[in-house]
């Protein structure tokens, strides 16, 4: 498909969108060094197999999927297998999976010896669209998730879509949740293709855009201090919603609900059928109290008040601070 560039001075970077590149990633990436291959149990093993196959010295470490295994303990288990194989400051960290396993690999980069090269490979359409570009990478402590991270760009991202094939239709449509948030906020045409085509039969375009946009952003506000706020679109009700699932419902899924609470009417209408078609929910049962206690940890909030962003247009935004009062309210929209 194409090559986006992040332009972030001496963070730069390719994310190389290509069908079929991961059998050339040796091309793409510096290997021909001690090399970390970091991923999870839901990643299909002959895909570690043959990214350890084009490497010169790689050591392998799988952990177990989901969100409670990304932790300090985790992390802390991958430093040990690093000082064990004398990792230097000159080798590096390379993330093949979804999210977790991007976020946790690379603050793991960003810790070790204060910080070494780092690779991102995402299988999940969702890390594809979101996590795998803009350096947000992190771990979860104390039942808050992201916590505890930093900012640390990726040297090269690759993106394969034949390593999507293995992913269940639930799993793309989490993913798509995420690029449906890009299109809300930045991008009403792309929303129109969701609206009006088939999003599985154009997944490669839709992740191109969606990079691009996330790109854009990134280069604005690498840090976010404020454009990249935007990218929380119905984060934080979502992350509210996710951590008190206990993992029943994935990162998208919860992103679409709580995009469901930041909409206007109009929008919403027009939402409602686009969810539909992904199969994704538009109400469930939580409970409001424990929802809005994870919310109130969330890092966007000052004091009393949240950060959030609401969509009453089409391609546009507005970001405003809100009560966890007025958070509970909007919590109506979606609760079954």
């Amino acid at each position: 498909m194409g090559v986006v560039k992040v332009n972030l001075n001496e963070n730069s970077y390719d994310v190389v969108i290509e069908k079929g590149i991961f059998d050339s990633a040796s091309r793409e990436l510096n290997l021909c060094r001690k090399v970390l291959i970091v991923s999870d149990s839901g990643v299909p093993f002959e895909y570690v197999q043959k990214l350890n196959s084009q490497c010169k010295d790689a050591v392998i470490a799988v952990f177990k999927k989901g969100e409670a295994h990304k932790s300090l303990k985790t992390m802390q288990r991958l430093f040990s297998l690093m000082l064990k194989n004398n990792f230097t400051r000159k080798d590096c960290v390379v993330a093949l999976g979804g999210g977790v396993t991007g976020d946790l690999a690379g603050f793991t980069s960003a810790s070790y010896m204060r910080g070494i090269d780092f690779y991102n490979i995402p299988t999940t359409v969702l890390s594809c669209v979101d996590s795998s570009v803009g350096g947000k990478t992190a771990v979860n402590f104390d039942k808050v998730k992201n916590i505890i991270g930093a900012f640390w760009q990726p040297k090269k991202v690759l993106i394969d879509v034949n390593l999507l094939k293995s992913l269940s239709e639930r799993q793309v449509s989490n993913g798509l949740a995420e690029a449906l948030k890009m299109s809300l906020t930045f991008d009403k045409d792309l929303f129109n293709l969701f609206k009006t085509e088939n999003p599985c039969e154009h997944l490669e375009e839709i992740i191109y855009r969606s990079v691009q946009l996330k790109a854009k952003v990134v280069e604005q506000d690498e840090k976010e201090a404020g454009l990249r706020k935007v990218l929380n679109f119905g984060h934080t009700i979502g992350h509210g919603i996710e951590l008190t699932s206990k993992e029943k419902l994935y990162h998208g899924e919860c992103v679409a609900l709580g995009m469901l609470c930041m909409t206007g009417d109009d929008v919403r209408k027009e939402l409602i059928p686009v969810l539909n078609k992904l199969k994704l929910q538009t109400v469930c049962s939580f409970n409001e109290e424990k929802v809005c206690k994870t919310i109130m940890h969330d890092k966007k909030s000052k004091g009393d008040l949240i950060s959030t962003i609401f969509v009453e247009r089409l391609g546009e935004y507005k970001i405003k601070d809100s009560s966890v009062a007025e958070l509970k309210e909007l919590l109506k929209v979606i609760k079954k």
